[in-house]
């Protein structure tokens, strides 16, 4: 899950911007497919260009998952991008495991140890299943996002207390009833935020990702963070991507 999250969300910021500035010049925000399509073959070459921008650098990416509040894992990667345009991860952190009771030693200690592992194989499961998820939407699927043109499930929303900003809201994206909000900035023509609101099997399941975009002084687009939120086991996983270093 941590490094799907990385990874993808490296390579789809500049689709985005391309993309949302393609919907404000278009009016009225429906189903141009023609011009739709020659946004995506200009995101093509702009998401080339950008990729072999990125390749110039190294960061380090940190990740926490946190059960109900609580941190339970910290880990720190150093990351670059490798010969086969996919990034490279070299753990150069990780915080120690809690130590264990001293008093859970005899017949009691062994069943809840049982237990604790058995907790531990449904969370591992649960997160899984978030990381599916996620890459329906991480990066977004060109088809999806035209078929949700076409189908008149696109909306143009302003951010309250900001002129500069506008809201895309893509509705029924890849499930019924799931949606795709997207801020972009018009005047610096760049987007900053990405909130996706979904599910797993059931809506009642909530899955919800916040990405949260950011620019290095020579212009390239990266990913700031990104928080993961699975609301009814209360998992939560946290990204922070800092220390940009240009090779």
């Amino acid at each position: 899950m941590k490094s799907n999250a990385s990874r993808n969300s490296i390579f789809f910021i500049h689709l985005f911007g391309l993309l949302l500035f393609g919907f404000l010049t278009l009016s009225p925000v429906r189903g141009q497919a023609p011009e739709l399509q020659q946004r995506v073959a200009e995101l093509k070459e702009s998401m080339a260009a950008n990729k072999q921008q990125l390749a110039q650098y190294t960061w380090v990416e940190q990740v926490t998952i946190s059960l109900k509040g609580e941190q339970k894992k910290q880990e720190s990667f150093q990351v670059k991008t490798g010969p086969d345009g996919k990034p490279q991860k070299t753990p150069i952190g990780q915080s120690p495991a809690p130590a264990a009771s001293s008093q859970s030693g005899g017949r009691g200690g062994r069943v809840k140890e049982r237990v604790v592992e058995k907790k531990k194989e449904e969370y591992k499961d649960y997160g899984d299943r978030m990381k599916s998820l996620m890459e329906r939407y991480v990066p977004p699927d060109k088809e999806l996002l035209q078929q949700a043109v076409q189908n008149r499930n696109v909306s143009l929303a302003p951010v309250a207390g900001s002129a500069s900003q506008v809201q895309v809201v893509f509705h029924d994206y890849a499930k019924p009833k799931d949606s795709m909000t997207l801020v972009f900035d018009k005047e610096q023509k760049q987007l900053v935020g990405i909130q996706i609101a979904s599910y797993l099997n059931d809506p009642a399941d909530a899955v919800n990702l916040a990405v949260k975009m950011a620019r290095l002084p020579d212009g390239v687009s990266h990913v700031d963070s990104v928080i993961l939120d699975g609301v009814s086991k209360q998992v939560k996983v946290a990204i922070q991507n800092t220390n940009y270093q240009h090779l």
